[in-house]
């Protein structure tokens, strides 16, 4: 059965900003339905032109584009509350993949809704806008990861942002949270090797600041991982959920 809005079990979440009742409303006129999807299923390509836009429910996939040569460049990861497709909606077609990492639920909306949204919700417009810029700071840093961090503070970092994400979404449970992706998708995060990100968390892990292994990450001393990776261990900023 297709989850209401007023029951989502996203919206109590710390993470998310709290619904009125007229966007809770609103958002159940905006929603079309859900869709249902194995992992390894592509949700969106690169190049396509989707008809409809949609928020993670359930599961966890990965962004990602491709080059001529087949390598790939991976653009984040995908978490539940995540809005998909923001940029076919704009710009006409996907300039990045989305494939799903895990079994997903997605809450589906349509596209040919979504000017309408503009004009009539401006301030649940703005909160896309929101996520937009967050995106912009996100590859912002991913960028300084790769080009200034070397590859155990790059690793570091990505796996305290990561590891804060799953804290706020209560994916956590004390230091452990699953992370149901390959070392070779955080390779294709930072630019490393497969080869070098082994060894990188190898490292980790002997000096007891985190491991990852059948799934699960295990994250010993934050403090000391974010210092690793020169930044700062601060709180989950609240994010709108659409």
């Amino acid at each position: 059965m297709t989850t209401k809005c007023g029951n989502c079990p996203l919206r109590n979440k710390d993470l998310f900003i709290k619904f009125s009742n007229d966007d809770i409303k609103f958002m159940e006129r905006f929603k079309s339905g859900e869709l249902k999807i194995e992992a390894g299923t592509p949700l969106l390509m690169e190049g396509s032109n989707s008809p409809q836009l949609f928020t993670a429910l359930r599961g966890m996939g990965v962004r990602y584009k491709t080059l001529q040569n087949g390598n790939r460049q991976v653009i984040n990861l995908v978490f539940p509350g995540d809005f998909i497709g923001l940029q076919a909606g704009v710009m006409g077609e996907m300039g990045h993949s989305v494939e799903a990492t895990t079994p997903m639920t997605l809450c589906v909306f349509d596209r040919s809704e979504f000017w309408n949204f503009f004009r009539t919700h401006p301030d649940r417009a703005f909160d896309l806008t929101w996520l937009a810029a967050v995106e912009e700071h996100f590859l912002g840093e991913a960028m300084a990861s790769m080009g200034q961090r070397t590859a155990i503070e790059a690793i570091a970092w990505a796996l305290v942002r990561i590891f804060k994400r799953g804290q706020a979404l209560g994916l956590s449970q004390g230091n452990t949270m699953p992370l149901p992706y390959r070392q070779q998708d955080l390779a294709d995060t930072l630019g490393l090797s497969l080869v070098h990100t082994n060894k990188t968390l190898t490292k980790l892990r002997d000096r007891q600041l985190a491991s990852w292994s059948g799934g699960e990450l295990r994250v010993n001393n934050i403090e000391t991982l974010a210092e690793l990776a020169q930044m700062d261990v601060e709180a989950a900023v609240k994010r709108p959920l659409m």
